[in-house]
């Protein structure tokens, strides 16, 4: 049995800091770096990259990010302890405070978005492990990928799966399913998982549409991000800003 424990429509006039981080990763860089650009308005959410945004991280020069994550945790400067660690050679920049605002260890996530068919942006909603009480406890799942290269008329690619990252336990399980759908309009990207049994659901719209035979069963924290993936060097103004929808997310926790 599950309880509703996250519902945000993004309606209010400002983002509830109660419920969201508004950075990407931020004890692996700066604030100045991290820090997610965003809109609110009549549809929700609207994250934006623009086009004096710069890299979210010095090493990943291509790679710019407006993201609302759900919980911070990190080890000192230096360290390598800290939620996602999603490459090698990660340290901490920023020391983060543990702040667990929503890490369900089981139930369903929920995200309603729309992206437009950009070539060099992605739209991702995902729940990683927080490692606060493990650093193998560092598994991910991706409830959708949306890239903008990906959308076509009647279609649209979706990515969806598991990471296994730092955990012995799981295996790599990712897939790239086309389905009739238009990204570009509102549609609902779910995952449903147990602490207590194997088996991780998938859904488009309620619809399951991919069983992973694997099992999670830590606390995850939320990711909705925006991303522009480009080869780092300079950029048209022309094209931006970047950007991607969101007008809901919901969680029920088994806890």
């Amino acid at each position: 049995m599950t309880r509703l424990v996250l519902d945000d429509r993004f309606d209010a006039p400002a983002l509830d800091l109660d419920r969201w981080v508004p950075h990407y990763l931020p004890q692996w860089s700066t604030p100045e770096l991290t820090a997610a650009r965003y809109d609110l308005g009549p549809d929700g959410l609207r994250l934006r990259v623009d086009a004096d945004q710069r890299a979210w991280h010095p090493d990943e020069p291509g790679v710019r990010v407006s993201s609302l994550q759900t919980a911070t945790f990190s080890g000192p400067a230096g360290s390598e302890r800290g939620s996602h660690r999603h490459r090698p050679g990660l340290r901490v920049v920023t020391p983060e405070p543990t702040r667990l605002l929503c890490t369900p260890t089981g139930g369903r996530a929920e995200a309603t978005l729309r992206m437009r068919p950009d070539p060099t942006a992605m739209l991702a909603f995902w729940l990683a492990g927080t490692e606060v009480d493990d650093p193998t406890d560092a598994g991910v799942l991706c409830a959708v990928e949306l890239f903008g290269h990906a959308i076509r008329p009647g279609e649209s690619d979706v990515n969806v799966g598991v990471e296994a990252h730092h955990d012995p336990r799981l295996q790599d399980d990712m897939a790239t399913l086309t389905l009739p759908l238009d990204a570009t309009q509102w549609h609902t990207y779910g995952v449903e998982w147990s602490a207590r049994a194997p088996g991780i659901r998938f859904t488009v719209d309620d619809r399951v549409v991919r069983v992973v035979d694997q099992q999670v069963a830590y606390p995850l924290l939320l990711f909705v991000d925006l991303f522009d993936l480009t080869d780092g060097g300079p950029l048209d103004p022309s094209l931006y800003p970047k950007t991607g929808d969101v007008r809901r997310v919901r969680v029920w926790s088994e806890r």
